[in-house]
């Protein structure tokens, strides 16, 4: 869950209708209207992106009544909810967001709601509403592995596109490089391991690196 206690406003006489901050929202709560930046109070979710980056300083972050912005695993169902975290080849418990420590379960949890890309994700669930850099790559997962290829909005630099996991490194990479040294396929199966913990019995300790029945 993510408390929501700011919100964006705009100085209209400063505003020079540069679109930085509609380039730069999560999600794509402001806008440029009439030569001026217009923010949505209701889906702006407080992360001060549009403000730290204005080059006119013409945005302020204000307080507001405090919204909580969650994904309830009441809502839906928790087998669905593992099944497409393990289809993304994360543990369900695993923080993706670190800034605003949401899980994999909350993510897949509002994908299975109908959040269709990124931003519907960080409308429903907050993430990517803190440094907006780690998280996107992990829910970019969870989203494939729903069948969902979203593509980033028009002229924005909110997020780009999947990096690599070991899973994706080529047949013939691997087979080059094993012998140097590099153990991909025990990096894998250790991976996986912690991935289907859930539905092991598994007790994962992240901390020690050690794991028991």
């Amino acid at each position: 869950m993510k408390v929501v206690n700011l919100v964006a406003e705009v100085d209209e006489e400063k505003c020079k209708a540069c679109r930085t901050c509609e380039r730069v929202c999560p999600v794509l709560a402001i806008k440029v209207e009439n030569g001026k930046a217009v923010v949505n109070p209701e889906r702006c979710r407080g992360c001060a992106a549009c403000e730290q980056r204005c080059p006119d300083y013409a945005i302020t972050m204000a307080k507001r009544e405090e919204p909580v912005v969650g994904v309830s695993m009441n809502s839906v169902d928790y087998n669905q909810v593992i099944e497409l975290c393990l289809r993304a080849r994360l543990h369900p418990e695993q923080i993706i967001c670190c800034c605003t420590s949401t899980r994999a379960e909350e993510v897949a949890a509002a994908i299975l709601l109908g959040a269709r890309s990124p931003e519907d994700v960080s409308f429903t669930t907050g993430a990517r509403t803190g440094c907006k850099v780690g998280c996107i790559q992990s829910i970019l997962r969870l989203l494939g592995a729903a069948g969902i290829e979203p593509s980033p909005p028009k002229g924005g630099w909110q997020w780009y596109c999947r990096t690599p996991t070991v899973w994706d490194i080529p047949e013939k990479v691997k087979q080059r490089y094993t012998g140097r040294g590099f153990r991909f396929e025990d990096d894998i199966r250790l991976l996986e391991r912690v991935i289907a913990a859930p539905l092991q019995g598994v007790i994962v300790i992240p901390m020690r690196g050690r794991r028991k029945a």
